[in-house]
C-alpha cells in the first residue's frame, strides 16, 4: 500500500543519526505491518535497518536477537546444538498468518512491537523468558521483561521516541526442551489460541498468548499435574483477560487455553 501522507524516509546509520521525536514520526522494522493499511498519523519514516545490527549474537548469556532482525533469519540461524529450543523459532513462526514473503521482511522486534495478542514472537519472547533492551530518545537505555513490555491488545510500554534495540533470551530458557499448540477457527486463520511450554533446569513455564489481550506465563518449579495446572490459569488470568472478536469468544478462548495448556503440559511430561 502506499503511503500517500510519507514526505521524508530518513535512513540513520548511527544513533546519533536517530531524529529527535517529533509528531508524525514512525520508525520502521521490516514494514509488512505498516504498508498493510493506511497510516494518515506519520510524515516521516525512520528505517532502522540502516543502523546494521547484526541480526543475532551468541553470548555467555544466551542470545541476542537485533529488533531488526528478520523472523525468516531467525528461524534459520545456526545455534549451538545445546540450545534445544530454537525449533520453536520456526513453530511460533508458523502460528503468524503471513507468506513466506512477509516472513523474509518482518522483523522481531516489529512483532513485539505491535503488541498484537497473536504476536508469534511475542509467544517465542515470553515462553523464552526474553528482556527487550529500549533505547531512549536521550541516549539511554533500559531493559523490561517482555510481560511488562505488551500491556494491552496493541499497546506496549514505549515512550515517544523510544524503540526496541534488541531481545535477549537466556541460556537455561534456551536450553530447555519446549512444546507449543495452536488453534484457529480455520486451517490458514490467525490464532486464536497459542500456548507454548518450556521444561527445562529451572522447572516448568507455560506462556499464554492469542487468547489473552496481554501474555500470562505461569512458572512452576517442579511439573505440574492436571490439577495443579487448572488451579493455575484459574488463579492467575483473570477472567476478563479473555476477549472476543471475530477469532472467537472469550469464554472459547477460556476453554481451549485449559484444553492446550495441558496438552503441552502431557507432552513435556
Amino acid at each position: 500500500m502506499d503511503l500517500h501522507t510519507i514526505d521524508h524516509v530518513l535512513v540513520p546509520r548511527t544513533r546519533a543519526d536517530l531524529p529527535a521525536p517529533a509528531p508524525g514520526i514512525g520508525f520502521i522494522g521490516g514494514g509488512t505491518w505498516l504498508y498493510s493499511e493506511p497510516q494518515p498519523q506519520l510524515s516521516a519514516l525512520v528505517d532502522l535497518a540502516g543502523l546494521g545490527w547484526e541480526p543475532i549474537t551468541v553470548t555467555d548469556r544466551g542470545v541476542e536477537i537485533a529488533a531488526t532482525c528478520t523472523i525468516e533469519e531467525l528461524c534459520r540461524a545456526q545455534l549451538p546444538a545445546s540450545f534445544r529450543a530454537t525449533p520453536l523459532f520456526q513453530n511460533c513462526a508458523d502460528a503468524l498468518l503471513a507468506s513466506w514473503k512477509v516472513l523474509r521482511y518482518a522483523t522481531v522486534g516489529g512483532n513485539i512491537a505491535l503488541a498484537f495478542p497473536a504476536g508469534a514472537m511475542t509467544t517465542m519472547a515470553a515462553t523464552l523468558d526474553a528482556d527487550l533492551t529500549i533505547w531512549r530518545p536521550d541516549g539511554s537505555e533500559y531493559r523490561i521483561p517482555i510481560t511488562d513490555f505488551v500491556i494491552d491488545n496493541g499497546i506496549n510500554a514505549l515512550g515517544v521516541g523510544e524503540i526496541i534495540r534488541s531481545i535477549a533470551l537466556p541460556t537455561h530458557a534456551l536450553s530447555a526442551r519446549t512444546s507449543i499448540r495452536k488453534l484457529a477457527p480455520t486451517a490458514l486463520g490467525r490464532s486464536s489460541v497459542l500456548i507454548a511450554g518450556r521444561r527445562g533446569t529451572d522447572g516448568f513455564t507455560l506462556a499464554v498468548t492469542a487468547s489473552t489481550r496481554r501474555p500470562y506465563v505461569l512458572r512452576f518449579t517442579e511439573h505440574p499435574n492436571e490439577t495443579d495446572m487448572a488451579d493455575a490459569l484459574a488463579r492467575r488470568i483473570p477472567a476478563d483477560a479473555y476477549f472476543t472478536d471475530v477469532h472467537g469468544s472469550a469464554s472459547w478462548r477460556c476453554a481451549m487455553t485449559a484444553l492446550l495448556a495441558q496438552e503441552v503440559r502431557e507432552e513435556l511430561s
